[in-house]
């Protein structure tokens, strides 16, 4: 059995924040804080969890999708960064997460032919270190190969492409298993739960004020030692702490566009560089992924968002290689997220480090910044070693190296047995293939419930309603942002945020949570201000 994040489950972990004195208390449920969570719970610690938002609310739901070692830090010499995120690849791809991680092709298109040498060395770099072997190795394509394997580009402004690997994954979806992996290992996990204020004796930080946002209730959480894996917001985290901060965050704003897959023909994806960064096309179901920008951004980081010249620098760019060009009217959808960048001497957040730092600032208080989302299990494992050397007794090494994520165990047999899968369950076998590269072995669970009320089996935008449910009777959504944001992908796949579906999705996440009809229509009339969408009558 998998742990269920249900509304019982947090009733318990609500009870547990002022009956237990923790060994870690982690803030921040993005990918480094709930890597952090399963690590230390995974070595026998007594290990909270809190998020002042949903899980993955913030950067870690908003990346370009991939797991990749960072082509473009070879050429900045980064050959530490990409070597350890290679290496983390293809842990993901071989036994930590191969349900949700899977391989996909790029193509680097080469603008003159004396780029093939260069490219192709950088290439082959790429291929050889950290993660040899866990993807296919690159191919060098000729302009006549290039223009077959991508109708769509501009092949006469090119002299053939290179072709190489790097990894996918739903981000949001990834940091999602793994809370909900920590808490089979014992954590106590809560979402919408904000720290107000750190907690000192002795003059060592021991633990938190922590306001359940959904009771208005201020629990207060004891802890020996407290982590702050905040992202965008470590600096607000920061401030709670006296004295000088060890380091800044500064942020940089990263935009993607989405647009129907029919509008460019191409097999796999395409990278190509920009004059501040990379341009990534990426395929993602019925849509293409495009992105990104990077710029700096100083408002608030939930204020942030894509805006109309994001778009048009996105498509100018894209545009530069495709025979037949793309329109505003062709984005269905966009996001925009926040890079957590380690501040220094450069005015350019493309330039600054993408390497990430652990501190102590004081005593009992540890924070973790910077980083890739590619990276996060080391950076977990480094803030989790940092925090438990002098905890007063031996404390096992990490083994998350070691430890498959919920759904892990089963999957590739499962996908074998797929056609059967699909035979008894009564549903489309490219909608299992979907649903096992979503749940892995987990999807047994997303079957019981079609099992138990065939009406589930029905479509709601791209996905099916017993996934609407799921998201409530086992991943924790709270409410409709939280299942059309994050456990599905629906506000960023359609130009109006989903609002078209807010009334059908309030529905079944109103018969799972026991809302009244009241409840239920606050709820959707919420989403919709949130969204700007007009309400519906």
């Amino acid at each position: 059995m998998f742990a269920r994040l249900d509304p019982a489950r947090r009733a318990d972990a609500v009870r547990s924040l002022s009956s237990t004195e923790f060994d870690v208390l982690v803030v921040g449920g993005g990918v480094v804080g709930a890597g952090a969570a399963l690590d230390a719970a995974s070595r026998g610690l007594s290990v909270a969890l809190v998020e002042a938002d949903d899980w993955a609310a913030g950067t870690s739901s908003r990346s370009s999708k991939l797991v990749h070692g960072g082509l473009r830090y070879l050429e900045q010499l980064e050959f530490k960064l990409v070597r350890e995120a290679l290496k983390e690849r293809g842990l993901l791809l071989r036994r930590l997460a191969p349900h949700l991680v899977r391989p996909v092709p790029f193509l680097f298109p080469l603008k003159k032919q004396w780029e093939r040498a260069y490219v192709g060395a950088g290439v082959m770099l790429y291929d050889s270190i950290g993660g040899a072997g866990a993807v296919p190795m690159h191919r060098h394509l000729s302009r006549r190969r290039m223009a077959a394997v991508g109708p769509s580009l501009d092949s006469d402004a090119f002299a053939g492409a290179i072709r190489y690997y790097d990894a996918q994954v739903d981000d949001a979806r990834l940091v999602l298993t793994l809370v909900r992996t920590a808490a089979q290992h014992g954590a106590t996990v809560l979402s919408r739960a904000r720290v107000t204020s750190l907690l000192r004796s002795g003059g060592r930080v021991t633990g938190a004020s922590v306001r359940d946002e959904v009771s208005g209730v201020t629990h207060v959480v004891r802890a020996r030692r407290v982590i702050s894996a905040t992202g965008v917001w470590t600096d607000s985290l920061n401030a709670m702490s006296p004295g000088n901060p060890p380091f800044r965050v500064r942020m940089s704003k990263g935009v993607h566009v989405l647009v129907d897959r029919s509008r460019i023909r191409l097999d796999g994806g395409l990278i190509t560089q920009t004059e501040k960064s990379v341009l990534f096309v990426i395929p993602w179901g019925a849509y293409w992924i495009i992105g990104t920008t990077d710029t700096p951004y100083s408002g608030a980081p939930e204020d942030v968002a894509a805006t109309p010249e994001d778009i048009a620098y996105i498509l100018d760019h894209v545009n530069a290689v495709l025979r037949s060009p793309l329109s505003a009217e062709d984005v269905v959808g966009s996001y925009a997220g926040l890079r957590p960048l380690l501040d220094g001497a450069s005015g350019d957040t493309a330039r600054l480090s993408r390497e990430h730092a652990v501190a102590e600032p004081e005593p009992g208080f540890f924070v973790i910044a910077g980083g890739k989302y590619t990276t996060y299990r080391v950076m977990a494992a480094d803030v989790v070693d940092a925090a438990v050397s002098g905890l007063g007794r031996a404390v096992a090494p990490s083994l998350t190296s070691r430890l498959p994520l919920c759904g892990a165990v089963g999957f590739h047999e499962l996908w074998a047995d797929r056609t059967r899968v699909a035979a008894e369950s009564g549903l489309p076998t490219s909608t299992v293939e979907r649903l096992l590269r979503r749940y892995g072995s987990a999807v047994s669970d997303v079957l019981a419930l079609i099992a138990q009320d065939s009406s589930l089996a029905s479509p709601v935008g791209g996905y099916l309603a017993a996934e609407i449910v799921y998201a409530v009777t086992h991943e924790g959504a709270l409410g409709l942002e939280d299942v059309l944001a994050r456990r599905t992908r629906i506000a960023m796949e359609h130009l109006d945020s989903g609002a078209f579906l807010a009334e059908r999705v309030g529905a079944l996440v109103a018969e799972a949570l026991g809302w009244s009809a009241q409840e239920r229509d606050a709820a959707v009339s919420a989403y919709l201000a949130a969204v700007g969408a007009p309400a519906q009558g």
